[in-house]
């Protein structure tokens, strides 16, 4: 049994990836505003700090890809 057929599928998403991201800027921008506001100086990046900015470029990668 070949592991081929998985790493082609692989590659044929991340093929797909950069014009996904493209479709998804405002959306990927937000992410990592709070992503970095949230790990700012002493604080701790903490689980689920992000989420709704998270689930909106997990929609919107979602939306882009079909």
């Amino acid at each position: 049994m070949s592991g081929r057929g998985v790493w082609q599928r692989a590659r044929a998403r991340l093929r797909r990836f950069p014009a996904a991201l493209a479709a998804c800027g405002d959306q990927a921008a937000a992410y990592g505003r709070c992503v970095a506001a949230a790990a700012a100086g002493q604080a701790e990046l903490r689980r689920d700090t992000c989420l709704e900015e998270f689930q909106a470029l997990r929609e919107c990668f979602a939306r882009a890809v079909r």
